[in-house]
């Protein structure tokens, strides 16, 4: 791992689904360990106990709650903002110990006196209101969906030699109504902030990563949404000034594959997950202390 880690004022992570088979939780790991930001907000499902079994908790899930709270431990403010999969955290809003809070939504003023207004998006999924069992239905053949993904480019990279594919993209680009839902959360949530007089809206929930300035006749406002660590592996910075969306290139891959090559080589013994929480215990004690 290159120890000249870049500097980032402000980053915002969503949609992890820890404790899911579609996590990436490994290159989300690689990229935690590529910055050193000052403020992190994590903006909803980051851990996914909708579908949490205690019998698949792999190393590199725990390895990523670790790293959280190792930076907590560094005095590095983190928010914790509630969204649908990890919803009953929601009764724990306005827990605060140490620089660790959780909340609702967040308020944040950045630069120039701009604001963002940060919070999950579920809120605005109509589906999520009225039928929550169609929408914990519709998680579980979403993580099946990713499990078959996996297999098949498998298939298409060790077999046909060609790239990957995804299935869950080319359906919500194909079927109108998933066009339509995004197009109508985008809308919604700039209407709503513009309305507020926010300068930014940063939302997760749709695992679609987008950066664009939406205009209405009363206002306009900069819409951003943090995408997702299972499909697009992207993540929201904010630096000096400047938004900027972070995605996870075949360049971070190789490096991942390589640095991954190099701890083998070294014999790094790997800590099971009793021995990373024993250590998160005593970090977390010796913040308290």
């Amino acid at each position: 791992m290159n120890k000249n880690k870049r500097q980032v004022e402000l980053v915002v992570i969503s949609d992890v689904h820890l404790g899911t088979y579609g996590c990436r939780a490994k290159e989300l790991l690689y990229y935690l360990k590529s910055i050193k930001p000052k403020i992190v907000v994590l903006n909803g499902d980051i851990i996914d106990i909708w579908q949490f079994n205690k019998s698949y908790w792999p190393k590199s899930h725990m390895k990523v709650i670790k790293h959280l709270m190792n930076w907590l431990s560094k005095g590095v403010k983190v928010y914790y903002i509630t969204g649908n999969h990890d919803e009953m955290f929601r009764k724990f809003e306005g827990f605060k110990m140490g620089s660790f809070q959780i909340l609702n939504k967040l308020i944040i003023e950045l630069d120039n006196q701009e604001k963002a207004w940060i919070f999950h998006g579920d809120v605005f999924d109509v589906t999520m209101q009225h039928s929550k069992w169609l929408a914990k239905l519709g998680a579980i053949g979403y993580d099946t969906l990713i499990l078959i993904n996996s297999l098949a480019n498998w298939i298409s990279e060790t077999i046909f030699k060609r790239g990957k594919i995804s299935f869950s993209k080319k359906i919500k680009n194909s079927v109108k109504g998933a066009v339509k839902f995004i197009n109508g959360f985008e809308e919604t949530a700039a209407e709503i902030g513009i309305s507020n007089n926010y300068h930014y809206v940063v939302c997760g929930h749709i695992h679609q990563p987008e950066m664009r300035k939406i205009e209405h006749t009363n206002g306009s406002i900069m819409y951003l949404n943090s995408g997702d660590w299972i499909e697009n592996l992207t993540a929201l910075e904010y630096h000096k000034g400047e938004w900027d969306l972070f995605r996870f290139s075949e360049t971070e891959r190789i490096a991942m594959l390589k640095n991954a090559e190099e701890e083998a080589e070294g014999d790094v013994e790997e800590m099971d997950d009793k021995q990373l929480f024993s250590q998160m215990v005593s970090e977390f004690n010796l913040k308290k202390s």
